[in-house]
């Protein structure tokens, strides 16, 4: 459940402490050590996206610039064929546009992982205050 980004930190935290009573020390180590490999699972998905992502911003570019290539070297023939020109300018301006939205959208997407991150500390914050909560509750013997 921690592990699950829908849930706010402050539910997290409710959650460990409400826990607290029925755990063992052990049990936060079992518990950081399967928010730590879920989140750091999502992390590496994220950061393979990414990697996707800058490829294809690379190979986009690449088509860019072969356009503008395309349409400077047609505009200089005796005869410009007009009407191709034009056609190819709207597919480079509708190009670019595409090119120009993703590369916005890459910020957001590279700060995803740094988020992650964040969210792994404070959830280990949690479980360290939790397991010392654990350590002062004397644990009732039958």
């Amino acid at each position: 459940m921690l592990a699950l980004r829908r849930i706010s930190l402050d539910q997290a935290e409710s959650a460990v402490e409400a826990a607290a009573p029925d755990l063992a020390k052990e049990d936060y180590s079992a518990i950081f050590s399967h928010v730590f490999e879920r989140l750091n699972q999502r992390r590496s998905e994220i950061m393979t996206g990414i990697t996707r992502y800058a490829r294809n911003q690379g190979r986009m570019a690449q088509e860019i610039d072969a356009l503008r290539t395309q349409i400077a070297s047609m505009s200089k023939a005796e005869t410009p064929d007009f009407d191709r020109i034009d056609q190819l300018e709207e597919d480079l301006d509708w190009r670019v546009r595409v090119f120009d939205d993703r590369r916005r959208s890459l910020s957001y997407a590279c700060e995803t992982p740094v988020l992650l991150e964040k969210r792994l500390y404070a959830l280990a914050q949690i479980l360290a205050a939790g397991q010392r909560l654990t350590q002062a509750t004397p644990i009732p013997t039958r």
